[in-house]
């Protein structure tokens, strides 16, 4: 099969290889599709990731399976897909996919050159939330964050984490002086807020969304450039800290092996998910994300853009992981 330069530009800017079997003309797939996710199960990825096997796998003929490789980080799920040479595997991930170049010098991969965007799944702001007896507003933790240098603890979900990298770059725009508590988890980080071990919990609004609505927890800020549908009244950082923004976003890739009808097969069979009346989009509203389904393009421009960013903020706080 003949590829055009054009033709491998639209679709992420790599040589596509063919498949043995697909160069003998036998049609995608012809064989179980996989969807890799680099976390274990129970994130946030779970939702979008399995909703989309299920609802494939009859589009597609062929059973498309979920299957979880955690480890490092997310480097350990990422690597295997960047490896993968069969044109049937894909992968599922977060904002790791930009952070983690910037944490680890030896990926083992470039996610440049070794995986192809396929699609932006969802995004959805980071909550900053504290208890119902702390600071009334963001502007007011700023205030008191800045009097009292080192005293206001953060917790997030790790070092290196998604969380830690942006309250860093929080603290960094914002000329804050704040105290990092990583733990294994949000609802770990949940549970030391309101023992009142940490003054802020920063992570996915699903987890202290119950506890905001029953009044034990506020949301004083989202780190979304705009406020946030589910939480109206919660001020977006970049009204107090101009020019900040940092969302939580998962994104559809491909290994590099992935022929180009495998490709646009499923931009095609993925786009309607983001669609008004999608099921998805109204299953990922009420945990407060934002479906998005935009095809190649601005997973790319995103990609583009965060490596270089998130890179610039882990050398300035000098962040390393084990």
């Amino acid at each position: 099969m003949r590829i055009t330069r054009r033709a491998a530009i639209a679709l992420g800017g790599t040589t596509l290889l063919a498949t043995p079997a697909l160069a003998q003309g036998q049609p995608w797939p012809n064989r179980p599709v996989r969807l890799i996710s680099p976390f274990a199960p129970g994130g946030p990825q779970d939702v979008p990731g399995r909703f989309i096997c299920e609802a494939l796998t009859p589009r597609l003929g062929q059973p498309m399976v979920y299957d979880s490789r955690a480890g490092a980080g997310g480097a350990v799920g990422l690597q295997y897909v960047a490896r993968e040479t069969d044109g049937h595997t894909f992968l599922i991930t977060s904002t790791a996919v930009a952070t983690l170049p910037a944490l680890r010098r030896d990926l083992g991969f470039d996610v440049f050159t070794d995986l192809l965007p396929v699609t932006l799944v969802m995004q959805s702001p980071f909550t900053l939330v504290v208890r119902a007896n702390g600071p009334r507003s963001f502007k007011d933790l700023l205030a008191t964050a800045r009097a009292n240098p080192g005293k206001i603890t953060f917790g997030t979900s790790g070092v290196g984490s998604s969380t830690h990298l942006t309250m860093a770059m929080l603290m960094q725009k914002a000329n804050l002086d704040m105290t990092h508590v990583p733990y294994r988890g949000a609802q770990l980080i949940m549970n030391a807020l309101l023992a009142g071990d940490i003054d802020i919990f920063l992570g996915d609004v699903s987890v202290p969304l119950e506890h905001i609505r029953a009044g034990t927890a506020r949301c004083i800020a989202v780190t979304s450039a705009t406020r946030a549908a589910l939480l109206p009244d919660a001020p977006a950082v970049a009204e107090e800290v101009p020019g900040y923004s940092s969302t939580l976003w998962y994104g559809f890739f491909a290994s590099k092996a992935t022929p180009p009808e495998a490709m646009q097969r499923m931009i095609r069979e993925l786009t309607p998910f983001g669609a008004p009346d999608s099921e998805l989009r109204r299953r990922l509203a009420a945990l407060g994300a934002e479906a998005m389904f935009t095809g190649p393009g601005p997973l790319a421009e995103r990609l583009k853009a965060e490596v270089p960013q998130w890179k610039a903020v882990v050398q300035a706080a000098a962040i390393a992981v084990e």
